[in-house]
């Protein structure tokens, strides 16, 4: 931690945004948007951030940094149409996923001023980011590599940057990129203001602090004391899916789940009015339950769900305050809560009185850190399973259908339809006659839909030899324990080596060190590019003329393809297999 700044100090604010100084504007912008309450962070950071303080801030993914640094950004911005050098902000991102979320975000808040925000990384065509610089913007979100890409080219000029962000630095410097962060900022001018976000903050986050934040006011949003088993004994699982296809997973889960009555969270009262028309459209009796709602509505809606006249209520957590509903069997975390806290106090709402109950989370691929804080600090296990499948689904009303008929039968009063069933059994065989009325009850109901695509975590352990099965002899070090994707350790003559536990596939790329290639060049443009975790990228040998990177086999076409899309040190390189089996020593 840095030895100089000062801490943060918890002050009475009034409650939402309006009463933390932001413009009345961005204030309107957010009601639109649907955003109730500040999280912690952004009620610690936005404050110090309006003053021109540098802030120095750790907090996790998810809880909601990105507005805690961008709507005070917008204060400091002058749009001016007829300057194409009005740029005033840098966001500095580890990868293009976040650069065009925060890119997208800060387009959202600022709309109302005429903000131009614009995601600059690799991959994407230069000639259209040339074209987006050259017409003028406010704010650029880029990834390190492609950021000084275009301050050598002078593309990027930031002679007149006001504010620099830092955004998940931890991941940064992880990934290789701790030079190129270096070299930006010293282009910046010495007056800016700067603020730096980390998930965690070791000794390197220490030593950027120390030399480009001056005096900064420190925000830390610690985790929750959260008592051992605390949290409800239901099932727990996770769903990881992609953000496109968050809705499809949901009603695919809930027509899995079947529940009796269930709670599905949300983060803004838009996604609650979004998500509760979607469902009313797929047919279930869902309720919408949010800030924006008159008590007498709130009212009505909680009467309705009282009275299972509503299978599902949809709501934010400021909304959900105080709700006590004994009958709930499912909860539906839309969104990875942003504390353990908070998903304890949610799923607190199933499993009441000695009934079973059900929590469901679905998360996105990146937001594996926090539910690993989740499970550390309530110490039980959430399960991550894969999304039903369309046979799931069908296997799971055909399940459905038999418990029905059963019920049927012993309610009795049949005698109606008998002379029916005796009908057909003249001509037909009666299992074909009652398995005709299955189908047709299936019919009605209907099973189709396309698949929707399987995403993993992060992978936080190596797998088991039974699980990969064996690793590759080539690469391997002697002895000692298997290591975690990307676990590099440097050897001799400039090697690298990693003990990988999965089929290996060595990358021919045409650049050395006669280029001034670095392993942390290579490591950047594959993770920007490829999207691929640095974890997984193993050995690495840069020779005078070229340099050679183990991947993992089953993913290295497409991170060829992607890196013969873009360039590396400015330049547009060939990228193949490497025709050799062995590394030359």
């Amino acid at each position: 931690m840095p030895t100089r700044g000062e801490s943060t100090k918890t002050t009475e604010v009034p409650p939402g945004f309006s009463g933390l100084g932001l413009d009345q504007r961005v204030v309107d912008a957010l009601a639109a948007l649907g955003y109730e309450e500040p999280t912690p962070v952004q009620r610690e950071a936005i404050p110090p951030l309006l003053a021109g303080r540098d802030v120095l801030g750790q907090a996790a993914t998810g809880t909601g940094k990105t507005a805690a640094f961008a709507l005070p950004l917008l204060h400091v911005l002058t749009p001016t149409a007829a300057a194409p050098d009005r740029l005033g902000a840098l966001i500095l991102v580890p990868t293009r996923e976040l650069a065009m979320q925060v890119a997208e975000a800060v387009h959202k808040y600022g709309k109302a001023m005429g903000i131009i925000a614009v995601p600059i990384y690799g991959g994407s065509p230069m000639e259209t980011q040339l074209r987006q610089l050259k017409r003028g913007v406010d704010v650029v979100v880029a990834t390190p590599g492609r950021a000084l890409d275009h301050i050598r080219r002078k593309s990027l000029r930031l002679s007149g940057i006001k504010v620099v962000i830092l955004d998940e630095a931890d991941e940064m410097l992880d990934m290789g990129f701790a030079e190129d962060l270096e070299a930006i900022l010293n282009e910046t001018p010495k007056e800016r203001q700067t603020a730096l976000f980390s998930a965690t903050l070791p000794p390197r986050i220490a030593e950027i602090a120390n030399r480009h934040l001056k005096n900064p006011v420190r925000v830390r949003i610690d985790r929750e004391v959260v008592p051992a088993g605390s949290a409800p004994r239901v099932r727990q699982v996770a769903y990881v899916v992609g953000r496109a296809h968050k809705m499809a997973t949901l009603g695919r889960v809930l027509d899995v789940e079947n529940p009796t009555s269930a709670i599905v969270f949300c983060r803004t009262r838009t996604e609650v009015d979004d998500l509760t028309e979607s469902l009313n459209g797929r047919g279930y009796r869902a309720e919408a339950l949010h800030g924006g709602l008159s008590q007498e509505q709130r009212d009505r809606v909680m009467k309705k769900f009282r009275a299972n006249t509503a299978d599902l209520l949809i709501a934010t957590d400021v909304a959900a305050r105080g709700l006590d509903v004994e009958h709930v069997s499912h909860v539906v975390n839309y969104d990875v809560p942003t504390s353990a806290e908070a998903y304890v106090h949610r799923i607190g709402r199933t499993g009441r009185a000695g009934r079973e109950g059900v929590a469901i989370t679905l998360a996105e691929p990146r937001e594996h850190r926090l539910l690993r804080n989740i499970e550390f600090l309530t110490k039980q296990k959430i399960q991550i399973a894969g999304v039903p499948t369309v046979a799931d689904l069908r296997a799971r009303r055909i399940e459905m259908t038999k418990a029905s008929l059963r019920e049927t039968i012993v309610a009795g009063e049949l005698d109606a339809f008998r002379a029916v069933v005796d009908s057909l059994a003249q001509e037909f065989d009666i299992m074909d006659v009652a398995a005709a009325a299955v189908k047709m009850i299936e019919a009605r109901d209907g099973v189709e839909g396309e698949e929707i695509p399987s995403l993993t975590m992060r992978p936080e352990r190596p797998a088991s030899p039974h699980e990969r099965g064996p690793a590759p002899k080539s690469g391997a070090g002697k002895g000692g324990a298997s290591k975690p994707f990307g676990n590099l350790r440097a050897g001799s003559a400039g090697k690298q080596r990693i003990t990988p536990e999965w089929d290996v596939a060595r990358l021919y790329i045409g650049a050395g060190r006669a280029a001034n290639v670095r392993a942390n060049d290579l490591v950047g443009a594959i993770v920007n590019e490829a999207g691929v975790d640095a974890r997984a990228i193993g050995a690495i040998q840069i020779t005078d003329r070229f340099s050679l990177v183990e991947v993992p086999a089953e993913i290295a076409d497409s991170i060829i393809d992607a890196l013969r899309a873009t360039t590396i040190k400015g330049k547009r390189v060939p990228v193949r297999r490497d025709r050799e089996q062995a590394w030359k020593n």
